[in-house]
Protein backbone atom coordinates (compact mmCIF):
# COMPACT_ATOMS: atom_id res chain seq x y z
CA UNK A 1 0.00 0.00 0.00
CA UNK A 2 1.37 3.42 -0.91
CA UNK A 3 0.30 6.77 0.40
CA UNK A 4 0.74 10.27 -0.89
CA UNK A 5 2.19 13.00 1.27
CA UNK A 6 2.57 16.72 0.81
CA UNK A 7 6.04 16.62 2.35
CA UNK A 8 7.93 13.48 1.27
CA UNK A 9 11.20 14.98 2.53
CA UNK A 10 9.81 15.17 6.08
CA UNK A 11 7.77 12.00 6.74
CA UNK A 12 5.45 11.64 9.71
CA UNK A 13 7.08 10.11 12.77
CA UNK A 14 4.04 7.88 13.36
CA UNK A 15 5.45 5.60 10.65
CA UNK A 16 8.28 4.79 13.04
CA UNK A 17 6.03 3.76 15.91
CA UNK A 18 6.28 0.00 15.35
CA UNK A 19 10.04 -0.45 15.44
CA UNK A 20 10.73 2.63 17.59
CA UNK A 21 8.64 1.40 20.51
CA UNK A 22 10.32 -2.02 20.44
CA UNK A 23 13.80 -0.52 20.02
CA UNK A 24 13.46 1.96 22.88
CA UNK A 25 11.88 -0.67 25.12
CA UNK A 26 14.65 -3.14 24.37
CA UNK A 27 17.47 -0.64 24.92
CA UNK A 28 15.93 0.72 28.10
CA UNK A 29 15.39 -2.75 29.53
CA UNK A 30 18.90 -3.78 28.52
CA UNK A 31 20.56 -0.94 30.40
CA UNK A 32 18.33 -1.08 33.46
CA UNK A 33 18.08 -4.84 33.93
CA UNK A 34 21.73 -5.70 33.34
CA UNK A 35 23.10 -2.74 35.29
CA UNK A 36 20.73 -3.51 38.15
CA UNK A 37 21.73 -7.18 38.07
CA UNK A 38 25.43 -6.29 38.11
CA UNK A 39 24.96 -3.82 40.96
CA UNK A 40 22.89 -6.28 42.97
CA UNK A 41 25.46 -9.05 42.60
CA UNK A 42 28.36 -6.67 43.24
CA UNK A 43 26.65 -5.47 46.41
CA UNK A 44 26.27 -9.08 47.57
CA UNK A 45 29.73 -10.38 46.69
CA UNK A 46 33.09 -8.69 46.02
CA UNK A 47 34.13 -11.29 43.42
CA UNK A 48 34.41 -9.67 39.93
CA UNK A 49 34.06 -13.05 38.19
CA UNK A 50 30.62 -13.62 39.71
CA UNK A 51 29.58 -10.12 38.69
CA UNK A 52 30.66 -10.63 35.08
CA UNK A 53 29.06 -14.08 34.82
CA UNK A 54 25.80 -12.63 36.10
CA UNK A 55 26.06 -9.75 33.64
CA UNK A 56 26.69 -11.99 30.63
CA UNK A 57 23.87 -14.33 31.66
CA UNK A 58 21.56 -11.37 32.10
CA UNK A 59 22.44 -10.01 28.65
CA UNK A 60 21.86 -13.32 26.85
CA UNK A 61 18.71 -14.27 28.73
CA UNK A 62 17.31 -10.76 28.52
CA UNK A 63 17.88 -10.40 24.77
CA UNK A 64 16.20 -13.72 24.03
CA UNK A 65 13.37 -12.96 26.43
CA UNK A 66 12.75 -9.52 24.95
CA UNK A 67 12.78 -10.84 21.38
CA UNK A 68 10.49 -13.74 22.21
CA UNK A 69 8.15 -11.55 24.26
CA UNK A 70 7.86 -8.94 21.51
CA UNK A 71 7.27 -11.60 18.86
CA UNK A 72 4.56 -13.34 20.88
CA UNK A 73 2.77 -10.17 21.99
CA UNK A 74 2.87 -8.51 18.57
CA UNK A 75 1.81 -11.77 16.93
CA UNK A 76 -1.23 -11.80 19.19
CA UNK A 77 -1.98 -8.22 18.15
CA UNK A 78 -1.63 -9.19 14.49
CA UNK A 79 -3.94 -12.18 14.98
CA UNK A 80 -6.58 -9.88 16.45
CA UNK A 81 -6.19 -7.48 13.53
CA UNK A 82 -6.53 -10.31 11.02
CA UNK A 83 -9.62 -11.63 12.80
CA UNK A 84 -11.30 -8.22 12.53
CA UNK A 85 -10.33 -7.94 8.87
CA UNK A 86 -11.90 -11.35 8.18
CA UNK A 87 -15.09 -10.17 9.90
CA UNK A 88 -15.17 -7.13 7.65
CA UNK A 89 -14.64 -9.30 4.57
CA UNK A 90 -17.55 -11.52 5.60
CA UNK A 91 -19.81 -8.55 6.31
CA UNK A 92 -18.99 -6.90 2.98
CA UNK A 93 -20.04 -10.08 1.18
CA UNK A 94 -23.22 -10.77 3.13
CA UNK A 95 -24.42 -7.31 4.23
CA UNK A 96 -22.91 -4.78 1.81
CA UNK A 97 -25.66 -2.19 2.24
CA UNK A 98 -25.31 -2.17 6.01
CA UNK A 99 -21.54 -1.78 5.66
CA UNK A 100 -22.03 1.12 3.27
CA UNK A 101 -24.33 2.85 5.74
CA UNK A 102 -21.85 2.21 8.54
CA UNK A 103 -19.04 3.78 6.52
CA UNK A 104 -21.16 6.81 5.69
CA UNK A 105 -22.06 7.22 9.37
CA UNK A 106 -18.36 7.23 10.26
CA UNK A 107 -17.67 10.08 7.85
CA UNK A 108 -20.74 11.96 9.00
CA UNK A 109 -19.58 11.70 12.62
CA UNK A 110 -16.27 13.23 11.53
CA UNK A 111 -18.00 16.35 10.30
CA UNK A 112 -19.21 15.70 6.74
CA UNK A 113 -22.78 16.38 5.76
CA UNK A 114 -25.02 13.36 5.25
CA UNK A 115 -24.97 13.81 1.47
CA UNK A 116 -21.19 14.21 1.26
CA UNK A 117 -20.59 11.32 3.68
CA UNK A 118 -22.80 9.04 1.60
CA UNK A 119 -21.03 10.09 -1.60
CA UNK A 120 -17.58 9.50 -0.10
CA UNK A 121 -18.65 6.12 1.24
CA UNK A 122 -20.00 5.07 -2.15
CA UNK A 123 -16.87 6.16 -4.02
CA UNK A 124 -14.47 4.49 -1.60
CA UNK A 125 -16.57 1.33 -1.57
CA UNK A 126 -16.49 1.24 -5.36
CA UNK A 127 -12.70 1.62 -5.29
CA UNK A 128 -11.73 -0.77 -2.45
CA UNK A 129 -14.40 -1.48 0.17
CA UNK A 130 -12.20 -3.60 2.43
CA UNK A 131 -9.40 -1.01 2.52
CA UNK A 132 -11.91 1.70 3.41
CA UNK A 133 -13.35 -0.27 6.33
CA UNK A 134 -9.96 -1.44 7.58
CA UNK A 135 -8.67 2.13 7.60
CA UNK A 136 -11.71 4.10 8.76
CA UNK A 137 -13.64 1.59 10.86
CA UNK A 138 -10.85 -0.48 12.39
CA UNK A 139 -8.25 2.29 12.40
CA UNK A 140 -5.57 0.11 10.83
CA UNK A 141 -2.99 1.22 8.30
CA UNK A 142 0.22 -0.06 6.78
CA UNK A 143 2.27 2.21 9.05
CA UNK A 144 0.59 1.01 12.24
CA UNK A 145 0.01 -2.66 11.44
CA UNK A 146 1.61 -5.24 13.70
CA UNK A 147 4.95 -6.64 12.50
CA UNK A 148 6.08 -9.37 14.94
CA UNK A 149 9.46 -10.18 13.38
CA UNK A 150 10.44 -6.52 13.05
CA UNK A 151 9.52 -5.87 16.68
CA UNK A 152 11.39 -8.97 17.89
CA UNK A 153 14.58 -8.14 16.00
CA UNK A 154 14.51 -4.48 17.05
CA UNK A 155 13.91 -5.32 20.70
CA UNK A 156 16.45 -8.15 20.94
CA UNK A 157 19.19 -6.27 19.08
CA UNK A 158 18.84 -3.02 21.01
CA UNK A 159 18.65 -4.92 24.30
CA UNK A 160 21.97 -6.63 23.51
CA UNK A 161 23.74 -3.44 22.45
CA UNK A 162 22.45 -1.43 25.41
CA UNK A 163 23.09 -4.19 27.94
CA UNK A 164 26.69 -4.38 26.78
CA UNK A 165 27.28 -0.85 28.09
CA UNK A 166 27.07 -1.62 31.85
CA UNK A 167 28.66 -5.03 31.25
CA UNK A 168 31.75 -3.49 29.61
CA UNK A 169 31.87 -0.86 32.36
CA UNK A 170 31.89 -3.61 35.00
CA UNK A 171 34.58 -5.53 33.11
CA UNK A 172 36.89 -2.53 32.86
CA UNK A 173 36.30 -1.11 36.32
CA UNK A 174 38.51 -2.06 39.29
CA UNK A 175 36.75 -4.48 41.62
CA UNK A 176 36.52 -1.90 44.41
CA UNK A 177 34.57 0.61 42.32
CA UNK A 178 32.38 -1.58 40.10
CA UNK A 179 29.15 -0.24 41.57
CA UNK A 180 29.80 3.51 41.22
CA UNK A 181 31.30 3.07 37.74
CA UNK A 182 28.33 1.02 36.52
CA UNK A 183 25.88 3.50 38.04
CA UNK A 184 27.50 6.52 36.40
CA UNK A 185 27.91 4.87 32.99
CA UNK A 186 24.37 3.47 33.08
CA UNK A 187 22.82 6.82 33.99
CA UNK A 188 24.71 8.50 31.16
CA UNK A 189 23.59 5.76 28.76
CA UNK A 190 19.97 6.16 29.90
CA UNK A 191 20.17 9.91 29.35
CA UNK A 192 21.48 9.36 25.82
CA UNK A 193 18.77 6.76 25.16
CA UNK A 194 16.07 9.12 26.37
CA UNK A 195 17.37 11.89 24.13
CA UNK A 196 17.65 9.61 21.08
CA UNK A 197 14.19 8.16 21.62
CA UNK A 198 12.68 11.62 21.96
CA UNK A 199 14.54 12.81 18.87
CA UNK A 200 13.37 9.87 16.79
CA UNK A 201 9.80 10.33 17.99
CA UNK A 202 9.83 14.15 17.72
CA UNK A 203 9.06 14.47 21.43
CA UNK A 204 10.43 16.88 24.07
CA UNK A 205 13.94 15.74 24.96
CA UNK A 206 14.35 16.80 28.61
CA UNK A 207 11.16 15.10 29.97
CA UNK A 208 12.07 11.91 28.08
CA UNK A 209 15.59 11.93 29.53
CA UNK A 210 14.38 12.53 33.07
CA UNK A 211 11.73 9.81 32.77
CA UNK A 212 14.19 7.18 31.59
CA UNK A 213 16.90 8.18 34.06
CA UNK A 214 14.48 8.29 37.01
CA UNK A 215 13.19 4.75 36.56
CA UNK A 216 16.69 3.45 35.92
CA UNK A 217 18.11 5.00 39.08
CA UNK A 218 15.20 3.61 41.10
CA UNK A 219 15.75 0.09 39.74
CA UNK A 220 19.48 0.21 40.46
CA UNK A 221 18.89 1.51 43.98
CA UNK A 222 16.41 -1.25 44.78
CA UNK A 223 18.66 -4.05 43.50
CA UNK A 224 21.67 -2.61 45.32
CA UNK A 225 19.66 -2.61 48.54
CA UNK A 226 18.58 -6.21 47.97
CA UNK A 227 22.16 -7.22 47.21
CA UNK A 228 23.39 -5.57 50.41
CA UNK A 229 20.63 -7.24 52.41
CA UNK A 230 21.25 -10.78 51.22
CA UNK A 231 24.99 -10.39 50.86
CA UNK A 232 25.58 -9.72 54.54
CA UNK A 233 26.67 -12.68 56.61
CA UNK A 234 24.89 -12.96 59.94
Amino acid sequence: MTSATAHPDDPHVVHRSGWLRAAVLGANDGIISVSSLIIGVAAATPQPQAVLVAGVAGLLAGALSMAAGEFISVSSQRDSEQADIRREQHALVHTPEAELEELAAIYQNRGLSAETAAAVARELTAHDPLAAHVRDELGLSEALTARPLQAALASGATFSVAAAVPLIAAFLAPAAVIIPVVVVISVIALAILGALGAKAGAAPIIPAMLRVMGWGILAMAVTAAVGRLFGVSV
